[in-house]
């Protein structure tokens, strides 16, 4: 990734986490994407801690898109075992296309009939 490229992420990423948060009751669903993996983790600003984390390392092998939804799928559960069914979206300044998209798909799981999603709400 470029030198420009990089900081326009950040700069981005800076000025999304002015207001963003996330708390016990609807963590931060955080996003890093590096050229081979795909991470995501559940944070509580409020207490600093990670509740649940997840990567491309876990899951098995195939395209790096249908890695990021089984990375989505596999947080998603790790909340769902937590009690967590809400959370705030953070894509880290990437943006929303491609693997950061299938990975909040990949959480989000189908959608059922009443309008809500089988997994995580965001």
């Amino acid at each position: 990734m470029s030198s420009k490229t990089l900081n326009r992420r950040k700069k981005v990423h800076k000025r999304i986490r002015k207001t963003l948060s996330g708390t016990a009751e609807r963590p931060r669903l955080s996003v890093f994407r590096s050229n081979k993996s795909i991470y995501a983790q559940l944070i509580d600003d409020a207490s600093a801690t990670t509740l649940a984390a997840a990567s491309s390392k876990e899951v098995e092998q195939g395209s790096k898109l249908d890695q990021a939804k089984a990375v989505g799928k596999l947080i998603a559960d790790k909340a769902m075992k937590n009690g967590i069914t809400t959370v705030v979206f953070d894509r880290s300044g990437y943006i929303y296309h491609g693997r950061i998209k299938a990975l909040a798909d990949g959480a989000r799981g189908e959608r059922k009939e009443d309008g809500t999603n089988e997994l995580l709400q965001f």
